[in-house]
């Protein structure tokens, strides 16, 4: 069984697209690890801001399996085929580690944006602290303790999440 760590991120609609993102990896993975709901300005560009969080699955499916099941809920939820790295987004679902994998192709991981990013290191190191990042051969508390937290400013967003109705509450 592989452990996954996926991030999530909306600033269309962000109250629906985190229900609906929750909603359909729950009927993917069955039980999820939730970080807490962070809030953030978009890095990269000009937009709204963000929800983000990272939620932690275990699966017997393959790397492209889930791969391919998370470009199909960004898909469901109005993500075009063709956004734009650095543009808004509907629904935005990123493999961040599958176990201790480490490639470049077909997807990167681990995930660069664990590094450079307070959105994903922040909630990560939440569920996941005593990890190892398997390049860096740092716990992911260690790499959120020495992160310059002045770069990024995010805030953490008070949140439930009802798997048996689906509702999220802010």
């Amino acid at each position: 069984m592989a452990q996954v760590y996926i991030s999530l991120g909306s600033n269309i609609n962000k109250e629906a697209n985190l229900a609906n993102g929750l909603n359909a990896l729950y009927q993917v993975f069955g039980s999820l690890t939730l970080s807490s709901l962070y809030e953030c300005q978009a890095v990269g560009f000009v937009g709204d801001s963000f929800f983000n969080m990272v939620i932690g699955v275990d699966t017997e499916q393959s790397l492209s399996e889930v791969s391919t099941k998370l470009r199909e809920i960004e898909v469901r939820f109005g993500r075009p085929a063709d956004a734009k790295k650095f543009s808004s987004r509907t629904l935005d679902l990123d493999i961040l580690l599958f176990d201790e994998v480490v490639l470049a192709e077909p997807v990167q991981l681990p995930r660069h944006e664990i590094l450079t990013n307070a959105f994903v290191l922040w909630p990560l190191a939440e569920i996941a602290g005593d990890l190892i990042h398997p390049q860096k051969q740092q716990s992911f508390n260690r790499l959120w303790q020495a992160f310059d937290k002045s770069t990024q400013p995010i805030k953490k967003i008070s949140f439930q999440w009802e798997p048996s109705t689906g509702n999220v509450t802010l």
